[in-house]
């Protein structure tokens, strides 16, 4: 991660961390960057989601884009995945998105989408940090401050809101079976998928029964979506739906709701799909890509399934990595984050979604039979603010608190410590066959970082 941009993009505050002056100066670089590198004129598809401060940021990020002599085309509140897509079949230089996804409203962030769909390269967002911190060395040059275009080289907009409308189009195509009959719940968080969600499931023949579609510009994520899976819950159960779905602030995630209220996660996801391409000879490689917070049941299931797995880092930027080098379908996170790399470059809610239907369409079977099979193991996951992450994680007194924890679950649990990549923390988790066995082995670990001084007195 660099000194702006994380794993997800340049995220924090609005104007606060991330202000409108960093939206315009981001801009100006991407508009000059690509425009020189082509020698002509860049082209820049952009997406927002519904947060009051993404007009800001999306007409900062426009003064300086065709400030620099590149065309912004505008397609105005949308997914992330959208503007993925739309920058890998139009052939734009980049795509920019306007979104903190789960974030309360008050964050924003700018994600960056090279013309493949896939997350920005390290190397160009390197430049574009130089940049905002005021020198950047490209092109044999060394550069405090970027040319203006002038005369007919100032870039103009484009309203592109029927990129949106081919995007949702795309979705559809992929909808192998009519959804005639069955009664679907969506959650749209108040965020990205509020127009979007609803107009591919009517499409495909659902009954679509939709919460938190009213943007106010200050309300996604709020009580709603994906990270607030329990009003779903409620609102299926209540109306007697055959399933429901909660997206995140920009859709790229996607949890589930089955028919009793009980909820489907991201591993239940990898597990239902997984399954399911297994049984019909289309799971390439053998293989289903999780990250190390993916649940101990799952591998267990998929020992069980005769089905291979791997395990990246945190981020589905590395699940996608991985997926890439190694020819491998579909991977994701617990979060909801699935990638289905046949069809999308990245996570997508609403294609997710679509794919879980198919599954029980193709089986005809409640959600709630897909699953069986898979046990999810209690999870407890502790949080210490500590002096230093290295020095917590490297004391040798806490890495032999770590091993004693692992010989005493064996195989019927795993521990699992790591820092955090954003703050000063240790983030220690236990998965066990019981709660208490969890908390117990936690805090064996806790305690002795606290007894060794580590940890920070608030």
């Amino acid at each position: 991660m660099g000194k702006y941009f994380g794993t997800d993009g340049f995220r924090g505050e609005a104007n606060v961390i991330l202000t409108a002056d960093h939206a315009y100066k981001i801009g100006r670089f991407l508009g000059w960057y690509y425009s020189k590198k082509k020698n002509g004129e860049a082209k820049v598809v952009i997406g927002k989601d519904t947060r009051r401060s993404s007009y800001m940021f999306e007409y900062s990020l426009i003064a300086g884009l065709t400030a620099s002599g590149a065309d912004a085309y505008m397609l105005h509140v949308t997914t992330t995945p959208s503007v993925a897509y739309i920058a890998r079949v139009d052939d734009f230089d980049c795509g920019i998105m306007i979104s903190a996804s789960h974030n309360p409203y008050y964050d924003n962030g700018i994600k960056l989408i090279n013309s493949d769909g896939e997350k920005m390269d390290e190397t160009t967002i390197s430049y574009i940090e130089d940049y905002l911190d005021g020198k950047v060395e490209l092109f044999g040059e060394t550069w405090t401050e970027i040319p203006f275009a002038t005369k007919e080289k100032i870039g103009r907009t484009v309203d592109y809101v029927s990129g949106r409308n081919r995007y949702i189009g795309y979705l559809i195509s992929l909808g192998l079976y009519s959804f005639k009959g069955v009664k679907v719940g969506l959650d749209c968080a108040n965020g990205s998928s509020w127009q979007i969600a609803k107009s591919v499931f009517d499409a495909l023949g659902a009954k679509t029964y939709v919460i938190n579609a009213q943007p106010n510009g200050c309300n996604i994520n709020e009580n709603a979506g994906s990270t607030h899976i329990e009003n779903l819950q409620k609102f299926v159960v209540e109306n007697g739906l055959d399933v429901g779905f909660a997206y995140d602030g920009d859709a790229d995630r996607c949890l589930c709701v089955d028919e009793k209220g009980n909820v489907v996660t991201g591993d239940h996801i990898l597990y239902i799909y997984g399954k399911y391409m297994h049984e019909r000879g289309k799971l390439v490689t053998n293989t289903v890509v999780t990250t190390v917070m993916s649940n101990f049941g799952l591998y267990k299931a998929f020992d069980k399934a005769g089905i291979d797995y791997a395990k990246t880092a945190v981020g589905d930027k590395y699940v996608y990595e991985y997926m890439k080098e190694n020819g491998c379908r579909i991977g994701g996170e617990q979060s909801g984050h699935i990638i289905f790399i046949k069809y999308a470059s990245t996570g997508d809610g609403i294609l997710t979604s679509l794919k879980l239907m198919e599954v029980m369409m193709a089986k005809k079977m409640p959600m709630s039979k897909l699953y069986e099979g898979l046990k999810i193991y209690p999870q407890l996951l502790v949080n210490i603010r500590v002096k230093d992450k290295t020095k917590a994680q490297n004391d040798i007194d806490v890495q032999n608190a770590v091993k004693e924890v692992e010989q005493a679950l064996g195989d019927s649990g795993r521990i699992l410590v790591r820092e955090s990549g954003t703050e000063p923390l240790v983030r220690v988790m236990v998965e066990a066959e019981t709660h208490e066995e969890c908390e117990k082995y936690v805090y064996k670990v806790i305690d002795v970082i606290k007894e060794k001084g580590h940890e920070v007195s608030l």
